[in-house]
């Protein structure tokens, strides 16, 4: 049986099979195939074009020399971070409603929009090794999950991902040097590492307990394909080997009850959100009892358009478990139900 989206949402909402989600809980990532459609994809792969070509730029990004032979200019980027927060395109693929459709059935329902990376790994650019991104974006409790969606056709020659089944269950490993103060330390037992990213397993020694699972699984991915990961999974890519484009939009959500004391480049303590930086990050779905910001260019979502992203709204909302008299649990409406215990 489908349920009826009480919202009537003005998208047709995308619908995680009850396969899937085990697959996610089981190994700590999910493919979905052509979530994204074609002239969607088209659409940002030709903004990037752009880009490289000195045609189009993010404002605050620098823009490819003009003095530079195209081969330099399509070399100029490797990665750019946040761009949502200066460019509209990259806000609505963030906010897209098919992968909210997904975070909200994995994560939610509930899901506060935090971090973008456009990916143009060309010929020769480099891989990223080992890595937590829980470690690199910390939220309290931990929800963190990722969605990369593929602009271009990748694998193992141009670079593509490669995901550790099962070590999701891992802690976060925190640093020799305690420089990030993330990781897991409250386990008395835990080890630190150094150089997580780096891509010589010789000097990430991260890359030693992920290489213990014995396993690693190549995820070959089409143009509008998206893997969602959660944040303590081992992951990393390799060296783009090939003369084609290995191009990636990469975004990152977490639950937003969650605390998020994280943000890229812009100070965030205060005490309207006890030290948390929540009041800068997006309200993609549903509600929250923290601070939240609003799309810069407007791209819909629950922050400015509740009646269609807000909090779902049902008869279990009017109702509680609560137990009868006989010590069963039952489903009582509010006004009848006792809660003293």
């Amino acid at each position: 049986m489908v349920l009826a989206d009480p919202l009537q949402r003005s998208h047709e909402q995308f619908q995680v099979r009850v396969e899937d989600y085990k697959a996610f809980r089981r190994d700590g990532f999910l493919h979905i195939k052509g979530l994204v459609a074609p002239d969607e994809v088209a659409e940002l792969a030709a903004f990037t074009e752009d880009m490289m070509a000195g045609r189009r730029s993010i404002p605050g990004v620098p823009a490819p020399p003009k003095d530079i032979s195209e081969a330099e200019r399509r070399h100029f980027y490797e990665r750019i971070h946040m761009p949502h927060r200066a460019c509209e395109i990259a806000e609505r693929f963030l906010l897209h409603p098919r992968i909210v459709d997904v975070l909200e059935a994995l994560i939610g329902p509930d899901i506060l929009a935090l971090q973008t990376m456009l990916f143009f790994k060309q010929t020769g650019q480099a891989g990223q090794g080992f890595h937590q991104d829980s470690y690199y974006i910390p939220t309290q409790p931990d929800t963190l999950i990722g969605a990369w969606l593929a602009i271009d056709a990748a694998d193992e020659e141009n670079g593509c991902l490669w995901m550790t089944p099962g070590s999701q269950h891992e802690p976060i490993y925190p640093d020799c040097d305690g420089v990030t103060r993330q990781g897991d330390t409250v386990l008395g037992d835990i080890k630190s590492i150094q150089a997580a990213s780096h891509p010589d397993e010789q000097v990430n020694t991260l890359a030693r307990i992920a290489l213990e699972y014995g396993h690693e699984v190549e995820l070959k991915a089409q143009p509008g394909d998206v893997i969602f990961f959660g944040g303590h999974i081992f992951h990393r890519s390799h060296q783009n080997t090939s003369r084609r484009s290995r191009r990636a939009f990469v975004s990152h959500y977490c639950n937003a009850r969650s605390r998020v004391p994280w943000n890229h480049g812009i100070p965030y303590a205060g005490e309207d959100d006890g030290g948390a930086a929540n009041s800068e990050h997006i309200l993609a779905r549903g509600a929250t009892h923290l601070p939240y910001a609003q799309p810069k260019f407007g791209t819909p979502c629950a922050a400015n358009a509740p009646d269609l992203y807000g909090q779902r709204l049902d008869d279990h909302h009017s109702k509680s478990m609560m137990g009868d008299d006989n010590g069963f649990m039952v489903l009582l409406p509010h006004e009848d139900a006792d809660h003293d215990h």
